[in-house]
C-alpha cells in the first residue's frame, strides 16, 4: 500500500504555502498542502464565494491528484476543518470504498455557527476582528500594500465561514479526530466534542501544547499524531 495522503486546508486567509515546511518531514506521509482558487498560484483563477461551488471545484481536483493513494487524512485547521469537513462528506459520496479519516483543529463543530460576525466591516475593524476571532494576527496585516492583497482573500474566507450553515443530517461513516491546543481559549474541549455529532464511526480528541495556533510552532508533534493515527487507519483501509 501506499503512504497516506494528508489533504492539509490551511485556516482563513492562508494558501497552501501554510503547510511547506511540512514537506519532506516524514517519509510515511505524503503531504498534499491544498490549493484554492484566488490564491497563491492560482492567484488568476476567481474566488469561490459559497461552499457548494468551492467544493464542486476541489474535489475532482483531489481525486485526481490522489490516483489511488490510500487511505487518505483529510485535515484542516479552523476554518480549514470546515473545508476538511465538506471534502470528506463529498468524497465518500464520489469515491465509496477510499479509506478515509477526518482530522479536524482547532474548531467547534459544524452545527454551531460562527461567533462574533465581523463580515461587512470597515478594513481596520474587520482585521481586529478577525485577530479576537482566530487568536492571531499575521504580521503582514500590518503592512499596507501587503494587507491589501491580502484583504480580499481573508474578507472571502470569513464571509463564507460566517455564511456557512450545516445542511447534513446523515453522519459521516469516517472515522473522526479532533485536536486543540491545550491552552486554546477560543475552542474548548467541549466545543472541540461536537464533532462526534458528525460520524457514526470512531471518534477521538487529542491535545497538542500550544494556544489556537499551536501548529504554527508545534507542526511536527501534529505531524507525529498524524502518523500514528494515519498508521492506525491503514489495516482498516487495507481490510475495506
Amino acid at each position: 500500500m501506499s503512504s497516506p495522503a494528508v489533504l492539509c486546508f490551511p485556516p482563513a486567509g492562508a494558501g497552501a504555502s501554510f503547510y511547506h515546511s511540512w514537506l519532506g518531514h516524514r517519509e510515511d506521509l505524503r503531504i498534499v498542502p491544498v490549493q484554492l482558487p484566488g490564491r497563491e498560484r492560482r492567484m488568476a483563477e476567481p474566488e469561490c464565494t459559497d461552499m457548494g461551488t468551492l467544493i464542486g471545484t476541489i474535489v475532482p481536483e483531489l481525486l485526481e491528484e490522489l490516483d489511488g493513494t490510500a487511505p487518505v487524512v483529510v485535515f484542516g485547521h479552523s476554518y480549514g476543518a470546515l473545508l476538511a469537513y465538506e471534502t470528506v462528506r463529498a468524497l465518500s459520496e464520489r469515491a465509496p470504498g477510499l479509506p478515509l479519516l477526518l482530522v479536524v483543529s482547532g474548531s467547534t463543530g459544524p452545527r454551531t455557527p460562527r461567533a462574533g460576525r465581523v463580515t461587512g466591516l470597515p478594513d481596520d475593524e474587520f482585521v481586529a476582528g478577525v485577530a479576537r476571532i482566530a487568536g492571531y494576527r499575521h504580521p503582514a496585516l500590518d503592512e499596507p500594500e501587503l494587507r491589501d492583497l491580502l484583504l480580499p482573500t481573508l474578507r472571502t474566507d470569513v464571509a463564507l465561514h460566517e455564511n456557512y450553515r450545516h445542511d447534513g443530517v446523515t453522519r459521516l461513516g469516517v472515522p473522526v479526530l479532533a485536536v486543540r491546543g491545550s491552552d486554546d481559549d477560543l475552542v474548548s474541549a467541549a466545543d472541540l466534542a461536537e464533532w462526534q455529532e458528525v460520524t457514526s464511526a470512531s471518534f477521538e480528541q487529542a491535545e497538542i501544547a500550544g494556544g489556537h495556533m499551536y501548529l504554527v510552532d508545534s507542526w511536527a508533534a501534529l505531524l507525529d499524531l498524524l502518523g500514528r493515527a494515519a498508521g492506525a487507519a491503514a489495516p482498516a483501509g487495507a481490510a475495506s
